[in-house]
């Protein structure tokens, strides 16, 4: 699959940063990939925060990324932060 803008939601900003969320079918494996959220780069900046529920339907898993660069129309973001992958009862 692709990013798809109506799926990234700006939850929250103040000083040049923005929190984001992110829902997809995609697995995180792609999310986080270099390029993937190029389509958005003229909203992303450097440092912004990006919650993410990716895999959803199929095998999901929740997290958060952070915009690393974005230069030359190229979105890249950290590998993902894992969130909520315990459960121990």
């Amino acid at each position: 699959m692709a990013f798809e803008q109506t799926s990234l939601s700006a939850l929250s900003y103040a000083n040049g940063f923005t929190l984001w969320h992110y829902r997809t079918s995609d697995a995180i494996d792609d999310v986080d990939t270099a390029g993937y959220f190029s389509r958005a780069g003229s909203m992303l900046r450097v440092g912004d925060f990006i919650l993410v529920n990716a895999g959803l339907g199929v095998v999901p898993s929740h997290g958060m990324l952070v915009v690393l660069s974005s230069s030359g129309g190229v979105v890249d973001v950290s590998n993902v932060t894992p969130v909520g992958t315990l459960n121990t009862d």
